[in-house]
Parts: C-alpha cells; structure tokens; sequence
C-alpha cells in the first residue's frame, strides 16, 4: 500500500508511523517546513521526503491531508489534481461543512480523528495516537461504497473506531465538546491569573481543580486560530448558550436557592457519569448482513444512520451480487442493544437487514 501524507506533524506523524508499523505501507511525506520534513524521516514516520504534494500524492492509494484547517481545500485541491481515479484522498480537519462543501469529488471523504495531544510536532508522533480513539468521517451521496469501506477498514486497521456523521452534525458536535472547552480553558486561565496577580499569588497555590480544568489552554496558536474562525457561527451559538446556562446558576446564588444549586450540582455529575459511559464498549460483536441495491450513496446511507445514533461499526464489508446491480454489506457492532438499534435504523431506510 502506498500512502500519502501532506503535512507531517502530530497527526500526520502518527498515521506515517502506524501506516508503517502496522500496515506495511511505503508512506510518501510532504511538509512546507524543511525541517518537519527532516524530523519524519528521522523519525521514521515517511519513507520518503517530497518536494511537492504533486510528488508526494503520485501513485498513491490513500492521501492524508494533515495541515492546518485553514490550508486544508488547497491542498486537498492539489492533491486531487494529481491523485489517481481509484485514489482515496482524506483530511483529518477538526471543521467539516467548509472543506466537504468546497471539494466536489467522489474521491475525496472527509476525515476528523478524535486523538492528538497538547504537544504539537512530528517529534511527539506516536504509531499508537489512534488506538480506540473515535475517526469520523464525511461521506457523501457521491461517495462509491467501495472507497468508503477501504477508508474504514484502513482506519481499522490503524487502531481507530470509524463513525460517519454528516459535516454539518460533526461541527455542531465539535464546538459543544471540543472547540468550546478550548474557548473556556483560555477565559478560565485569564480570570484566574488576573485574581492570582492582584493578590499576589503564584498559580501551584490555584489547585488541582484549575489546572485540570486548563489543560488545553493556550493549545497550538497556528491550529487553533483556524479551528476557531472556521467553525465560528456555530461556535458563537454554543458560547451563547454556555452564557445562558452561567446565568442560570449566577441567577441560584444571587437568591441563595440551596436546592436550585443542589439540583445544578447532582445533575451535573449524572450527566458527566452518562457521557463517560456512552463511550465505553461491550458485549459480543454481532455481525448483521444489509441487503442493497447497487446505487450511489447507499453506503454513506447506512454508515451516516449509525453514526448519527452513536452506533459503532467496528468492521464492514462490502460483497457485490455477479449481476452487479445488487449486493449486500456486512457490517460487524459491538454489543447486542446497539446491534438492535443498527438492525432498526437500517429497516427504516427500507433496506433488508438480518443478522448473521
């Protein structure tokens, strides 16, 4: 397998890594700045250093784009230009609406990988970055079946658990959990430094509670800045909304409403206990067999109906009828209530279902 990889820091990094390890592949790297190019093949992230993304995309089977989301569509453009019929070309852009709305081609299948670190650069890549970590991808009514299923059983195969979500969802997603705490962390840092310097305190006398809470401050200004004003009207809502729910609780302790505080505080930590344990996995796999016709975007159908209830797909199969105008896909869920739920929310697509 030959692979790809235009921007070669933390992520970048790591899928060269793991591509390597874990798949065999001959990964191709291209970086703007000489020396994290220097740094992959010294790392052993690429096998080989480019020039150009043209050079680096040439012949490849998977292209990874992994810059900056401001530098994404341009380089998914260029890459594109080059990239063979049966190329599979992706980023790994914590935004979606903007770079999924721009690139129309079948080729192309957005990408976000829920892993990375506060440490930014090629030196801190690690081959396993993507174990058990959420991948979500963007397919679309173009998107053919057959490149869908390589891109997810390739990020399989790197550690990953694949999720396909529309872009829109995904950012909407992404500010509540994501991009919002970055904004918090950043305020939290300025009031507390403020208060600390006018009482002439030092932060290790702040607690745990703070610098817990501000792990991620002032994370890599480059990424940052972009993810911010790419996803900055729905961001804007969840900041809203944030204000709203602080009022709420500035409006309990102004009444000093014991049981409203009470009541914030209990609910708060069943939320938090409900959060942690939807995201862990059980029970057997189940594998479950959909009939389907042979039609553009039946795979992205499925995948996004699951992925929008949070139902995993740990592995899937495509398997075309000889007449080529059906088939069926197997799909393989961890768990018996969430095989239960894809068996659901594949019958009302009106696609056949059972299970094997």
């Amino acid at each position: 397998m030959k692979i790809a990889v235009l921007g070669v820091g933390l992520i970048g990094g790591s899928i060269g890594l793991a591509a390597r390890e874990r798949l065999g592949a001959h990964v191709r790297g291209f970086d703007p700045a000489p020396a994290a190019l220097a740094e992959s093949i010294e790392r052993g992230a690429v096998n080989e250093a480019c020039a150009s993304v043209a050079d680096a995309t040439a012949g490849a089977d998977v292209v990874f784009v992994a810059t900056p989301v401001g530098a994404v569509t341009d380089t998914l453009g260029a890459a594109l230009r080059v990239a063979g019929g049966d190329c599979v070309v992706t980023d790994v852009g914590s935004t979606k609406r903007g770079v999924v709305a721009s690139i129309d081609d079948h080729r192309f299948i957005g990408g976000h990988p829920l892993a990375g670190a506060e440490s930014a650069g090629v030196r801190h890549a690690r081959a396993d970055l993507f174990d058990g970590a959420t991948w979500f991808l963007t397919p679309t009514q173009s998107t053919p079946g057959v490149a869908y299923e390589r891109l997810h059983r390739l990020l399989v195969d790197l550690g990953a658990r694949p999720a396909a979500l529309d872009p829109d969802t995904h950012d909407r997603v992404m500010a509540c959990v994501s991009h919002l705490p970055h904004v918090l962390a950043n305020v939290l840092v300025a009031q507390a430094s403020g208060v600390l310097d006018a009482h002439g305190e030092r932060l290790p006398h702040a607690g745990p509670s703070l610098r817990d809470a501000t792990r991620v401050a002032g994370a890599n200004t480059e990424m940052w800045r972009d993810v911010y004003l790419s996803n900055a009207d729905v961001l804007v809502e969840a900041i809203d909304e944030c204000i709203d729910r602080l009022g709420s609780v500035r409006d309990s302790l102004v009444a000093r409403d014991a049981g409203a505080v009470a009541a914030w505080n209990d609910a708060a930590r069943e939320e938090r206990r409900r959060l942690l344990e939807s995201d862990l996995e059980g029970g057997a796999v189940h594998e479950l067999r959909v009939s389907v016709p042979n039609r553009p975007g039946v795979v992205a159908d499925v995948a996004l109906a699951l992925g929008r209830a949070g139902v995993n797909i740990v592995d899937m199969a495509l398997h075309p009828a000889p007449d080529g105008r059906s088939g069926w896909i197997g799909l393989w869920v961890a768990g018996s209530d969430p095989a239960r739920e894809a068996e659901q929310l594949v019958g009302e697509l009106g696609l056949p279902v059972t299970r094997a």
